[in-house]
């Protein structure tokens, strides 16, 4: 048969559609990663550096990189110059900025700033890179920092309650003791950088925000409401922006929307959990591979990564069941920049297991364990 260029290429076109690209490393590459700790009632100092192999899945202890009070989230901006990480601590809470050396593996102190609220739980930046935001849990507020030119915080351009949003001053959720108030657990900036959306586990909602990005100035626009007590904690996009998968920490489920010209319909409620558990639960983390093929969430009590398949065409997600993480309290993972693995920290076992993605099925498989490393709570990979 006489094979034709146009043959080739339709042949081609089917096999990235079958087999989507994933991130590139050079041979040999290596990734400097940065684990943030809770500080409290352990013997840990702060956050600490680690090598990761993606040849062979292992992690190589670099030390401590900053010794800082309960680091509980840390972001690696994207000129991989700097860091910054929320101070969890209170009405104590900061945010601290540092420039990081990836020769030594550590972590400078530029400066640090009041967190504008209690208990900061989540940070993330605008599109331009220019603006820092902060979910602060217990006082249930988004605060928005500018970056400064050498990486410093100036003083904070807004500060959103969210306790406003959607006319919901005196919201009240149906579980009395985690939805007595809001309580902004994650937020990110949409891919235009028109918006911010903020997931609050105390109001069943992810909050929009209409984002202005000369003056990081927030407005209160619309929301996605999900089921009541479903408690959003985590939020993970597909990769055309269609639809969002919201984890609900106090009913561990993903709830999918479907995303329609800004405007969010439910569409899909599925558990987290296999038929028949009924021990105690708390969800905590939510990512969707770079394939777009399959979803992973964490569970803290069941202790396990769930794995889901992704339908491309409607977005919903089919359950494939749950790898236990080989510790206890799973309070975050992240996957790797190749795709290749995802890394789970076991925060009440002070470990952190190292799965590879079996890129045909979705399935984890253990591949290395790293102990001794006292209450993993959030680990971040500097891109090279």
């Amino acid at each position: 048969m006489k094979i034709t260029r146009r043959f080739f290429l339709s042949v081609l076109f089917s096999l990235l559609l079958i087999h989507p690209a994933l991130p590139q490393t050079p041979p040999n590459q290596k990734f400097l990663v940065f684990v943030g700790t809770y500080t409290d009632k352990t013997d840990s100092k702060g956050i600490y550096a680690f090598e990761f192999d993606p040849s062979s899945g292992k992690l190589t202890p670099r030390g401590l990189a900053a010794e800082t009070a309960n680091p509980s989230w840390v972001v690696v901006h994207p000129n991989g110059k700097w860091a910054y990480a929320a101070n969890e601590s209170g009405k104590q809470s900061t945010i601290s900025a540092f420039s990081i050396n990836p020769q030594s593996a550590k972590l400078t102190l530029l400066n640090k700033l009041p967190a504008e609220g209690e208990d900061p739980c989540h940070l993330a930046f605008d599109k331009s890179g220019k603006y820092l935001f902060v979910a602060n849990y217990t006082s249930g507020n988004v605060v928005v920092f500018p970056i400064l030119s050498d990486g410093k915080l100036g003083e904070y351009t807004a500060n959103a309650k969210d306790k406003y949003a959607l006319g919901l001053e005196h919201f009240h959720g149906l579980n009395k003791e985690r939805q007595e108030a809001p309580h902004a657990h994650w937020v990110a900036a949409s891919e235009h950088n028109r918006f911010v959306y903020v997931a609050d586990l105390g109001l069943d909602t992810v909050l929009v925000y209409t984002f202005d990005g000369t003056k990081g100035a927030l407005t209160t626009a619309d929301g996605a409401v999900a089921k009541p007590a479903t408690g959003p904690r985590h939020v993970a996009w597909s990769n055309d922006g269609k639809f969002m998968y919201v984890l609900g920490e106090l009913a561990s489920t993903v709830t999918v929307f479907a995303n329609d010209t800004e405007t969010f319909k439910s569409q899909q409620v599925i558990a987290m959990l296999p038929s028949g558990f009924s021990g105690r639960n708390d969800a905590a983390e939510i990512a969707l591979h770079p394939s777009g093929k399959w979803l992973f969430a964490s569970n803290r009590g069941h202790d396990s990564i769930a794995v889901f398949s992704v339908d491309p065409a409607n977005g919903t997600l089919t359950f494939l069941g749950n790898t236990p993480t080989g510790g206890k309290e799973p309070r975050h993972f992240a996957l790797d920049p190749t795709g290749q693995f995802l890394l789970a920290e076991n925060q009440n076992s002070n470990s952190i297991v190292v799965f590879r993605i079996n890129l045909a099925t979705g399935a984890l498989t253990e591949v290395s364990l790293t102990g001794d490393i006292s209450s993993p709570v959030c680990l971040v990979f500097l891109q090279p």
